[in-house]
């Protein structure tokens, strides 16, 4: 008997994740209808960034520095932007991935030291990802998350290799919309907009490691790599389907979205969670964070959110990783591609369950699973974001280079990224 995938017409192999994209007519549409058409494409983009690791880790940080990490959120939205152009015209215009661009330029073994990033970056983000949909189901439920991370795993192990994912986490996306009553809490609970403002604008820096570290957890959340790559394969997508050229509305409504979550969360967490060590906090105590918007509901809409991102979160980790090694090592790869085909490719997709898995099974606080492998990403950032500025700016791989500000944009990214690590090991050691 043939499987449904077998069934299903065979789309490009190098797929990666695709997002809905704007309907036909509004190619041609104008005025408003082709504006509309052009942003909800970037929210999308920056919903599907809004993962259980972001909300926690803008939780844990509000929670252990009041409002004075609120001027991280505001200096990574340019960076966001540069970012988020960037790499979507690097993907539609080459019609190639990172590692792939990075394999045929720049030899094999900065591709492999690129893809190494991506394992251990998508690794720890799995697992801890694993971890939050666990508890969340646990906060649902009732019982101990040991009995629904298998069943999580299995699920979107099932959904990779024999269903369109794309289909399904389009449906999951929507159970992550619970998340932004956030800005209804850090509009009720906070104190005065003058003081709110004034943390934005004017900032508050601590010399302690747990600070340091906490900037580089709030730039790994909004910054995270996985999306950069995401960012990258998707638009390759894009025009190998005969997609519109990315218009910058789409990386205004992405940043947007991303930073606006971040900055309430940080909000409402400052003005509602006062606990002697943030970063062992609970699941349940994350979500009272909620409380003041919506009542005894905040840890429902908290667990049901957490699922949804999580579960949109999760596939396109696991995809991303697996193509990256695939790219790296010149294997056949692709979710349409029968397991005999591609069968490293589809190796590595139940590997990476398996562990992840394995590890969810020991008694780890998914909280601050979450806030470190924020932390991790923000360390492992600097690399990725290189590659892109390098490749961005070859004219051996891409016709049109960045412009003077994208060109600022970045290195004032991967400079503020490395001071923030300089900061956290020099305040560490002294």
């Amino acid at each position: 008997m043939n499987s449904p995938k077998s069934s299903e017409p065979k789309p490009q192999r190098e797929n990666l994740v695709h997002w809905p994209k704007q309907m036909p007519e509004t190619r041609a549409a104008h005025g408003f209808h082709a504006v509309v058409g052009r942003v909800v494409p970037g929210i999308v983009t920056g919903t599907a960034n809004v993962d259980p690791s972001l909300v926690v880790t803008a939780t844990v940080v509000g929670a252990a520095f009041s409002y004075s990490t609120l001027w991280v959120v505001l200096l990574c939205v340019p960076f966001l932007l540069a970012v988020f152009s960037v790499t979507a015209r690097l993907g539609f215009e080459t019609r190639k991935g990172l590692v792939d661009l990075l394999c045929e330029h720049y030899g094999r073994g900065l591709a492999l030291l690129c893809a190494g990033v991506i394992i251990v970056i998508n690794m720890a983000m799995i697992i801890a990802d694993l971890m939050a949909v666990a508890e969340a189901l646990s906060v649902i439920l009732g019982q101990p998350r040991v009995f629904f991370a298998a069943a999580v795993a299995f699920s979107v192990w099932y959904i990779l290799i024999f269903r369109d994912y794309r289909k399904i986490t389009n449906v999951l996306l929507y159970l992550s919309l619970p998340l932004f009553v956030y800005v209804a809490a850090a509009i009720i609970q906070a104190p005065d907009a003058r003081t709110v403002l004034l943390s934005s604008v004017l900032p508050t820096i601590k010399l302690s490691p747990d600070y340091a570290a906490a900037v580089i957890g709030v730039f790994g959340s909004l910054l995270t790599p996985y999306v950069l790559v995401w960012q990258t394969s998707s638009r390759r997508e894009q025009a190998t389907t005969g997609g519109e050229k990315p218009h910058f509305s789409e990386h205004y409504a992405g940043a947007f979205m991303t930073s606006l979550l971040s900055y309430c969360v940080i909000v409402a967490a400052a003005s509602t969670l006062h606990l002697a060590q943030p970063v062992d906090m609970t699941t349940r105590q994350a979500a009272e964070a909620l409380r003041p918007a919506v009542g005894a509901a905040g840890p429902l809409l908290f667990a049901v959110g957490i699922i949804g991102a999580g579960m949109v979160a999760l596939p396109v980790l696991v995809a991303s990783l697996c193509y990256a090694v695939s790219e790296a090592m010149g294997w056949k790869a692709g979710l349409s591609e029968h397991p005999w085909e591609a069968g490293s490719f589809y190796a590595l997709i139940s590997g990476s369950m398996f562990v992840a898995t394995v590890v969810t099974f020991f008694r780890i606080n998914p909280v601050k699973a979450l806030y470190f492998s924020q932390i991790l990403a923000g360390v492992l950032t600097v690399p990725i974001l290189l590659f892109i500025l390098v490749l961005s700016n070859d004219r051996r791989v891409i016709r049109v280079t960045n412009t003077r500000w994208q060109n600022f944009w970045l290195a004032a990214c991967i400079g503020g990224l490395a001071a923030a690590n300089a900061a956290w090991a020099w305040t560490g050691m002294h």
